[in-house]
């Protein structure tokens, strides 16, 4: 396993995780429902952050890796699952939502590993949809674990939520995209099993 500052980076992102449910579920840390917003929006823009820096320095200095590029996005998905079931949980998100986000993200890595193994990943790498998605995903909760107005105007639940319904949206229409450039993949290599059955 390499080991270099984007991996480190990541790890980092995978141990935050707990912190952002630890802060509500821990009596002994003795926050109120404000502090407990304010620190798990902290703790949760700091690992988005990692996220950003560790693709950054990892092209920069030419140190990517097949590990780190499968550890990554599972510590992408970890952070975002992990922060829906604490907002599900403060009925600050409906249970929907979250099941449609967390759902996509389980079929979209199932299909792209599958892709790998006959040969087509590229069919479904990460599209504009897909990075506009994450964009609204990755503003919209920080906004809802706050859940206040910030500087005063700005009503973070109401943004919070209508930009989680837009990543929602944009959600389920990146998985269509992505099974519909999947699909010719998949008719052939079904077309391929059934030669081989035959011969």
């Amino acid at each position: 396993m390499p080991f270099n500052i984007p991996i480190l980076l990541t790890w980092l992102r995978v141990a935050l995780i707990p912190l952002v449910v630890g802060v509500y579920y821990l009596p002994e840390i003795g926050l109120n429902r404000y502090e407990q917003g304010i620190a798990a929006t902290a703790i949760f823009i700091v690992a988005a952050a990692t996220d950003w820096f560790d693709g950054f320095l990892a092209r920069r200095w030419n140190q990517t890796s097949a590990f780190g590029a499968f550890l990554d996005p599972v510590a992408d998905k970890l952070m975002v699952t992990g922060a829906l079931l604490v907002l599900v949980h403060l009925d600050r998100v409906h249970p929907v939502i979250a099941f449609v986000i967390i759902g996509r993200e389980i079929a979209i890595s199932a299909l792209r590993e599958w892709m790998a193994q006959i040969g087509a990943s590229k069919s479904v790498a990460v599209s504009s949809l897909g990075k506009i998605k994450t964009t609204a995903q990755m503003i919209a909760i920080p906004m809802l674990l706050y859940y206040d107005h910030l500087f005063g105007f700005i009503d973070t639940r109401l943004w919070g939520s209508l930009l989680l319904l837009v990543a929602a949206v944009l959600t389920v229409w990146s998985m269509l995209y992505y099974l519909r450039r999947a699909m010719p993949m998949i008719k052939d290599a079904d077309a391929e099993n059934r030669k081989k059955i035959i011969k």
